[in-house]
């Protein structure tokens, strides 16, 4: 029978906190100064003991399990814990660290205001931009205390507090035809160059099926990776940008939303059961109520 008690050996857990950071056997050894052959025999030992697979390769690649995720953020977590009571006992100041992960539009026109206020604490922030699928693993995995993004379903793992819902718009110059109207219909949209993420993102996904609801024929799409491009080929009258409505358009821009596409919902992630340290909490807390602002000058 797999014994629960490896699980608190703190040099198994360093190990692997150091190989779920790099996913490379050979750099994870160098980061915790052991032989790569020994580095490999702690993650080994630690599976064989969990009575699972923590990782799994693909080719060259190598990504954790459902079941490595969860170590790994049992591990950052106690690895957290151990170095903070060290430095405790030798009367070292306490510096809190927070890791906020979020995607670019989100960090560009929706967390400024409470990230702006947070730096004026003691505490340290980092800051990963990922988009909504990596930000919710970076929790799961323990790499984030927090993430925020665009999520319709949220795994079982993890608890998710809405923070702002958002129309869908599209983005034009103000000369545009359809500018004068307050509110757009899909079939509006009939005829108009679209810019578009590249394909395989939801956001594309979601526009894309809703336009082949019209049964018109439309050109390909411009594609831009991230909001800031879209509106910027926007505002350069290469086509419409279909967008979140937090964004705020460049001068001669305007943005009018599609009550047909729906909404979207900003949401603040965190791990199931996690204990959040203290600053970590607090910025959660501003998030929200920055949310709360926002829909209220919406």
């Amino acid at each position: 029978m797999p014994s629960a008690g490896p699980i608190l050996d703190g040099d198994l857990l360093r190990a692997f906190v150091a190989f779920a950071d790099t996913l490379n056997f050979t750099h994870a050894a160098r980061r915790v100064g052991l032989s790569q052959p020994a580095l490999f025999e702690r993650v080994r030992r630690l599976g064989d003991e969990l009575g699972a697979p923590l990782y799994e390769r693909t080719g060259k690649q190598i990504r954790l399990t459902d079941r490595g995720l969860r170590v790994a953020a049992h591990a950052r977590d106690a690895v957290a814990r151990a170095e903070a009571f060290a430095r405790d006992l030798r009367g070292e100041p306490q510096r809190e660290s927070v890791t906020l992960a979020a995607g670019e539009g989100a960090f560009l026109y929706l967390l400024g205001p409470a990230l702006a206020r947070f730096a004026a604490e003691e505490a340290s922030l980092r800051l990963l931009t990922l988009g909504a699928p990596s930000a919710c693993a970076a929790v799961r995995a323990g790499d984030a205390h927090l993430a925020v993004g665009v999520l319709d379903l949220v795994p079982p793992e993890l608890v998710a507090r809405d923070v702002l819902r958002t129309p869908l718009c599209v983005a034009m110059p103000r000369r545009h035809r359809l500018a004068r109207r307050r509110s757009l219909r899909l079939m509006d949209l009939a005829g108009e160059r679209l810019v578009l993420p590249p394909a395989g993102r939801s956001h594309r996904d979601l526009i894309g099926r809703a336009i082949a609801r019209l049964g018109h024929e439309v050109d390909p799409p411009i594609e831009a990776d991230g909001w800031p491009l879209m509106l910027q080929f926007a505002a350069l009258g290469l086509g419409v940008a279909v967008v979140n409505g937090i964004c705020a358009p460049p001068r001669g821009v305007i943005l009018r939303p599609v009550p047909e596409l729906g909404t979207v919902c900003y949401r603040l992630v965190t791990r199931r059961g996690a204990e959040l340290p203290p600053a970590a909490e607090r910025l959660a807390a501003r998030i929200v109520e920055i949310g709360k602002g926002a829909a209220r000058a919406g």
